[in-house]
């Protein structure tokens, strides 16, 4: 897997039969089993090493340029999570290629990068950093930021005395305020109340509009027509289809489904 600035040719993801597979040296171990296959999903096989492993992406070929917005849709498990991961670098392909030309914005783990410790000020900074923002570019965001999160004098407390809600309040307002190459984007990304989502759907729009690529996994058919362009359906760490938003919910879904987001976005390009 290689992350880099991007070449003339404009930032790319290309996946040749990517694999991801998470080994289990002690089968019999019950919690180690339990523990991958919790966070994994996947089907269970051996190596040729004869070592159990959990199949969590399989034979993944994807190729997206500047421009592409592509939602992932999905059963808890299916791999759409691990996908990201995949495409940002935090996992590698136990087989086949990955390779991603371009920064990359993961927003799927809003809490890496922060440290309880220090204030929420202070976490703005570090939080941009971890995100290949520059101090500089962050200290001239930090109003901008703080104005957004609703946290006012909480901005001068450390992390640990926040709530989960308003940690990802902070960890939304840095990320919203950036200018991703590649914005890789679960929509699962935490508990908030819903006058505040709402205001920060609008700020992702914002942000996915000033993104190279989006690559973005949602339960929301409505949310992710309004961002995405294309659909992928992942099923047990493989690809099962790709095409239009509306193919891949009725795939998913069934005709219901698949006829009632086609009739919203059919009301989004009337609206827009």
């Amino acid at each position: 897997m290689s992350s880099a600035a991007p070449t003339p040719g404009g930032v790319s993801i290309d996946c040749v039969d990517a694999c991801v597979d998470f080994p289990i040296f002690d089968a019999k171990s019950r919690s180690l089993k339990k523990a991958v296959l919790g966070s994994a999903g996947g089907a269970i096989g051996r190596n040729a090493s004869n070592v159990v492993v959990v199949e969590a992406l399989k034979d993944i070929t994807l190729s997206l340029r500047e421009g592409d917005r592509i939602g992932l849709v999905g059963h808890n498990g299916a791999g759409k999570s691990t996908l990201l991961r995949l495409l940002s670098g935090i996992y590698e392909p136990t087989r086949g290629a990955a390779r991603i030309r371009g920064r990359v914005a993961p927003v799927f783990d809003l809490g890496v990068g922060m440290d309880p410790e220090i204030s929420g000020y202070e976490n703005i900074i570090i939080r941009g950093l971890f995100l290949g923002q520059t101090r500089k570019q962050m200290k001239a965001k930090v109003d901008e930021i703080a104005d957004f999160t609703e946290l006012g004098d909480y901005l001068d407390m450390p992390l640990r005395t926040y709530s989960t809600g308003m940690r990802v309040r902070l960890a939304m307002g840095v990320v919203t305020s950036i200018d991703p190459e590649i914005l890789l984007l679960d929509e699962g990304i935490g508990a908030v109340d819903a006058e505040f989502m709402k205001k920060a759907r609008v700020k992702l729009a914002e942000l996915v509009s000033r993104s190279g690529i989006l690559v973005f996994a949602s339960h929301s058919n409505e949310f992710l027509a309004q961002l995405c362009d294309s659909a992928m359906w992942i099923d047990h760490g493989r690809i099962r289809q790709r095409g239009s938003i509306e193919e891949i919910v009725t795939a998913y879904e069934g005709p219901e489904a698949g006829r009632s987001i086609g009739e919203y976005i059919g009301r989004m390009q009337h609206e827009g």
